[in-house]
């Protein structure tokens, strides 16, 4: 139990590095490839400024 435990863990972390830095690409994305995906650059702030730990796929 003590084992799963520390998996979990590091699981979430890998996870809350993953999602920073896919926020942190979404700031070098450019406008152009913004408007194709069609989104704003509000749009981009908005999620790129939300904390690591905050995940939209979390249960």
């Amino acid at each position: 139990m003590k084992g799963l435990r520390g998996v979990q863990w590091w699981a979430r972390i890998a996870r809350w590095y993953q999602l920073s830095q896919e926020r942190a690409n979404l700031r070098r994305i450019s406008d152009a490839a913004l408007k194709d995906l069609g989104l704003s650059r509000a749009d981009i702030e908005t999620e790129s400024h939300r904390a690591f730990w905050d995940d939209p796929f979390k249960k």
